[in-house]
């Protein structure tokens, strides 16, 4: 979705669209996490006004996601939301005259030209709302280390290591949960 620059006004405006899912995962693909894909149509919830020449954003933005767990491997769905505020401002107002930002303008992102394109601003959202660990439940058993089986569904007849004896004092802690 893009907006006019000069359509947008001091008083607050509200708009919600579907966000192809496509860059998102063609992101994901390139990166160096390949576990998670989107898996439909991002929405978006926006509020923006103008003050100024800044522009300033507001919203939230939602997405069906599809990740490969990391201890089990099993595939499974999960909702992505991110809730999320940032402001632009004129490349001219923040360009030092050697294309460089200036320290204080560094928590800005900048535009140009005569419309804001909001699609790399929300695939960036959804990119910063995936977990930095993808488990199918917190619980997880994950994959037998000898066999293979997921533990989460069957147990395996595998025989258990012995504990690494040096290990025996940190076993006997208890930990406080917060």
């Amino acid at each position: 979705m893009r907006l006019r620059i000069d359509e947008i006004t001091a008083e607050a405006r509200e708009v919600s669209f579907l966000q192809s899912e496509e860059e998102v995962n063609r992101r994901l693909a390139q990166g160096p996490v390949h576990e998670f894909r989107v898996g439909g149509a991002i929405a978006v919830d926006l509020s923006y006004y103008r003050a100024g020449m800044e522009l300033f954003f507001e919203g939230q933005a939602s997405a069906p996601m599809v990740a490969a767990c990391a201890r089990c491997a099993e595939e499974f769905s999960a909702p992505n939301a991110r809730a999320f505020r940032f402001v632009l401002a004129p490349r001219a107002a923040g360009d030092d005259g050697e294309g460089r930002l200036r320290t204080e303008e560094l928590e800005f992102s900048l535009y140009d030209g005569e419309q804001i394109d909001l699609a790399p601003l929300v695939v960036e959202q959804i990119i910063l709302a995936l977990p930095s660990r993808a488990l199918c439940r917190e619980d997880c058993k994950g994959l037998c280390p000898q066999c293979g089986t997921n533990l989460n569904l069957h147990r395996c007849g595998c025989e258990q290591p012995a504990p690494d004896p040096r290990l025996a004092v940190l076993r006997a802690l208890k930990l406080e949960r917060s």
